[in-house]
């Protein structure tokens, strides 16, 4: 029986895909273990988004194979490297990991995992052989609601793919190029594996593609006439898939997750704010607020677009946290762009915020561009953008305290509030003796910088010593 052990990187997308590898490994009857040391078979499912996800995929797969040197039983373990960074550059990697690596697999390959397996072990390749190459063109694929899966999320949060690649223009990023364009999957088939995740008791949905609010409008050009307005009832659009998944019965939070300024509408605006199942939330990566800016980044925007946008956003959907991120040293960046990022930042206070620095991505449009900025610049750049969030984030963490909130316990002594996605977001501690993978009211008693302290909602606060003790 082949023992296979999967390291997966990078991004929520990246984790679907290994979870759905990890399902097709189980289906086959392999063994799946965590132990990278006692499997036969370890995959490597690694990102290319920048420089530093490259970096961390080239050093696990180093580290993975020089300690296949320790035992008999690790030299004859097959090394295979899985995802974006495969399918970006399996012809270059093929030569500089000659020896390193058993076989490459894309991203159309992923339900294919088994049976590759398989054919590696039949080959019995010889040292001196190159290694296999099972990537095909351009991806396609995009999975459904039967896809053999096995979660790698904790049971109580788990995340939905409704669609697959991208067709924006954006000069900085090579997705794109790797994941193909975009295509979405079908109402039916989001909520189908929603209804069957509430049912084996998650409690939070995180809708993931590369641009949620895309979804459905790939199928709109299939209309009789491209010019009459949507039907939102044929499922054609993403404010039709929250109502469906916000009618499903239970208790759960669905979470709006990637989303593209160009794409939102009042109609979304409104469907969220009457659906009280969607978390009040949401991530709208921003990128700059410079016009200058945005049109060298293409980003089918511009700044009075997304100050306006903005506040529609928190006019219509009392309560919103918004989470955004931004890059800094884009060529032709200036420090007039920087002092006007700044300055939006200072006045618009979100939520959640992160900055990139920029990476000069080999493909992209970006990287072949004037005026490319320095590391020391970017660095800085970075730094001051940053400093500024968290002083943004504590009085954001400051005007939480004394209120009563729902919030999701993920560990003993540690939950998240409707503002706080996974992994990425602060956390809410509590006492540890809460349920874990439950809901629960709590008050906030405190904060500290991107994170709050609280207490069962009616304990004393005179209690509160002894439950921040117990952390």
């Amino acid at each position: 029986m082949i023992k296979v052990s999967l390291i997966s990187l990078g991004c929520a997308k990246n984790l679907v895909d290994s979870e759905i590898m990890v399902g097709h490994l189980h289906q086959a009857g392999m063994v799946v273990i965590p132990e990278a040391e006692k499997a036969d078979v370890v995959i490597v499912n690694t990102c290319s988004f920048i420089d530093s996800s490259k970096e961390e995929s080239l050093s696990h797969i180093l580290e993975v194979h020089q300690s296949r040197g320790m035992t008999k039983r690790r030299q004859d373990q097959k090394l295979i490297v899985a995802g974006c960074m495969a399918q970006r550059f399996s012809k270059d990697l093929s030569t500089s990991l000659h020896d390193e690596v058993d076989a490459f697999i894309g991203l159309d390959q992923i339900t294919k995992v088994a049976p590759i397996i398989e054919e590696i072990y039949a080959k019995a390749r010889g040292k001196s052989d190159a290694p296999a190459n099972f990537i095909e063109g351009k991806s396609t694929y995009i999975p459904d609601y039967d896809t053999p899966r096995f979660r790698l999320t904790p049971k109580h949060f788990a995340y939905i793919k409704i669609a697959e690649g991208c067709n924006h223009p954006c000069t900085f990023c090579i997705i794109p190029q790797i994941r193909g364009r975009h295509r979405s999957r079908t109402i039916e088939s989001v909520v189908k594996e929603a209804r069957q995740l509430v049912k084996d008791g998650v409690k939070e949905i995180n809708l993931i593609s590369q641009d949620t609010t895309f979804f459905g409008m790939d199928t709109w050009e299939q209309r009789p006439n491209p010019r009459t307005p949507v039907d939102s009832s044929r499922g054609s659009a993403l404010t039709t898939l929250l109502r469906e998944l916000n009618a499903i019965e239970g208790d759960f939070w669905i979470r709006l997750l990637y989303t593209h300024p160009a794409h939102w509408s009042d109609e979304l605006i409104k469907t969220i704010a009457e659906c009280p199942k969607v978390a009040r939330y949401i991530d709208i990566p921003l990128q700059h607020i410079s016009d200058a800016m945005l049109e060298r980044m293409q980003r089918e925007t511009s700044g009075d677009y997304i100050r306006a946008l903005i506040r529609r956003i928190r006019a219509g959907i009392p309560g919103i946290a918004i989470r955004t991120t931004f890059i800094v040293g884009f060529p032709g960046e200036t420090e007039a762009d920087v002092a006007e990022l700044c300055t939006f930042i200072k006045e618009t206070k979100f939520e959640r915020l992160g900055v990139f620095r920029y990476s000069q991505e080999e493909g992209t449009r970006g990287a072949k561009m004037d005026d490319q900025i320095s590391a020391k610049v970017k660095e800085a750049r970075w730094h001051q953008t940053m400093a500024l969030q968290q002083q943004i984030a504590a009085t954001v963490s400051k005007s939480y305290v004394g209120q009563t909130i729902k919030v999701l316990v993920e560990e003993a002594g540690v939950a998240r509030g409707e503002a706080d996605a996974p992994d990425i977001d602060g956390r809410v501690y509590v006492p540890k003796n809460l349920p874990v993978g439950e809901f629960a009211q709590v008050t906030i008693t405190g904060y500290h910088d991107y994170d709050l302290l609280a207490l069962p909602k009616g304990q004393k606060p005179t209690e509160y010593k002894t439950a921040k003790q117990a952390q």
